[in-house]
């Protein structure tokens, strides 16, 4: 069974405008299956914690709700919408805020690009969607391509 690097951007929201939410409902469905590649996490500390703390969604049930109905992401988005406390405009454009605006630290940073042999000569977006997208494609890259 192959395992797959989610390739959907922290950068993409769906149809509710929650950023990173189809990647986290694409991490938690690729775990349910046993097709999560290798060092991600279903649903972890960074940016899936942030998502399920602001809209107020218990983890562990958007863990089961995935696992057991194995729903597409438009059916995933109803779910939250009946599930979480906290959906309105100014809550979503606050998380959305805070994921465009976080940024690793530099030994995260540094990581990401020397395993790309890319040089950090202020060339490249220091927030964490940009170098999240360069690890994801490197790691589809050593997966997939090489």
């Amino acid at each position: 069974m192959a395992k797959i690097v989610p390739l959907i951007s922290s950068g993409v929201a769906g149809p509710l405008g929650v950023l990173h939410l189809p990647r986290l409902w694409l991490k938690v469905s690729l775990e349910s299956c046993g097709k999560l590649a290798d060092g991600y996490p279903g649903l972890g500390k960074g940016y899936d914690s942030m998502v399920c703390a602001a809209l107020g969604l218990d983890p562990d049930a958007v863990k089961k709700f995935i696992a057991g109905s194995r729903p597409t992401y438009p059916q995933f988005e109803a779910w939250v919408q009946q599930n979480a406390k906290h959906l309105d405009k100014a809550t979503i454009h606050k998380l959305n805020v805070a994921i465009q605006g976080y940024i690793h630290t530099d030994d995260v940073r540094d990581n990401i690009l020397k395993a790309s042999s890319i040089k950090d000569a202020g060339s490249v977006c220091p927030d964490a969607i940009n170098l999240n997208n360069l690890d994801d494609w490197y790691e589809f890259h050593q997966a997939e391509l090489k």
